[in-house]
């Protein structure tokens, strides 16, 4: 019996299939859904998402949010979310820098400015891990 997953951000739809397993990061850490599994809510933690489908090991990059799992469908709800080829990793790398560097000032800004940054940083490690991994 197969499993439904999806990923969704504010944004947009990231992934919707039809799956045999997926291994999610949680702030608890990883947990393997398999079909059947009881039903369950937990807070996922920017990270590596992987995907079991045909054989095959897909793998996304997550940031923060909630994952529900309910019968045989998986819905996860996150800040963000990227398939591994869309990751540019020039790009990221020049994100976290630059979140990096404004959080240098961060006794001076506004706490919600501070965890969007922390965000960003979180989120570019999880894609950088994700990339850099397959090489």
């Amino acid at each position: 019996m197969p499993l439904t997953l999806e990923i969704v951000t504010p944004e947009a739809r990231v992934y919707s299939d039809v799956i045999e397993t997926v291994v999610i990061p949680t702030v608890e850490g990883e947990i393997g859904i398999l079909p059947g599994h009881i039903p369950l809510l937990t807070q996922v933690e920017a990270g590596e998402l992987r995907v079991s489908k045909n054989g095959r090991t897909e793998y996304l990059a997550v940031g923060n949010g909630f994952a529900q799992i309910d019968g045989d469908k998986v819905s996860v709800l996150a800040e963000s979310a990227i398939d591994e080829a869309k990751i540019d990793e020039d790009a990221v790398a020049k994100a976290q820098a630059r979140a990096e560097e404004a959080l240098r000032t961060r006794e001076s800004m506004d706490p919600a400015e501070v965890e969007r940054l922390e965000g960003v940083v979180r989120f570019s490690i999880a894609q950088l891990g994700v990339k850099r991994r397959r090489k």
